[in-house]
C-alpha cells in the first residue's frame, strides 16, 4: 500500500483567486493484480487549491511508490485522487489515468474530488 504521507504542502501562493493547476505525469507504471505484468499510464492531476499546492518532488516520489504495487486502474485512480484530496483539501480535484493499450484495450479512468460535496456527504 502506498503511503500518502510521501505527499507534501506549501502554501497556496493567491489564495484568494480561484485557478487551475494541471500536472501530467508520463512515467507512471503499477502492476496488474491479476497477471502481475506492469501497466503504463499518463496520470494528470488537474485541481483548483485552497490553502495548499502540493510539491511536485514528493508528487513524483508517490507516484514511483506504485510502481510495485498490484492494482486495478479504477483503483489506481480513486486512491490518488482520495490521498490527494485529503492532503490538500482543494476546492476541486480531477484525476485522469490514461492507460497504454494491454489486450488491444485503453482505458481512462475519471475520479473527481469536490470539497463542498464530501462535507454535505459527512453525517451530523
Amino acid at each position: 500500500m502506498v503511503d500518502p504521507k510521501i505527499l507534501e504542502t506549501f502554501p497556496n501562493p493567491a489564495p484568494g483567486r480561484d485557478y487551475v493547476i494541471e500536472h501530467t505525469h508520463h512515467e507512471f507504471t503499477s502492476l496488474c493484480p491479476m497477471t502481475g505484468h506492469p501497466d503504463f499510464a499518463d496520470i494528470t492531476v488537474r485541481y483548483v487549491p485552497d490553502k495548499v499546492c502540493v510539491e511536485l518532488k514528493s508528487l513524483k516520489l508517490y507516484f514511483h511508490a506504485f510502481r510495485n504495487e498490484g492494482s486495478f486502474f479504477e483503483a489506481v485512480t480513486n486512491t490518488i485522487c482520495d490521498d490527494l484530496g485529503r492532503v490538500m483539501k482543494p476546492r476541486s480535484l480531477t484525476i485522469v489515468s490514461r492507460w497504454k493499450a494491454r489486450g488491444g484495450f485503453t482505458s481512462t479512468v475519471t475520479a473527481e474530488w469536490n470539497a463542498k460535496a464530501i462535507r454535505a456527504k459527512r453525517p451530523r
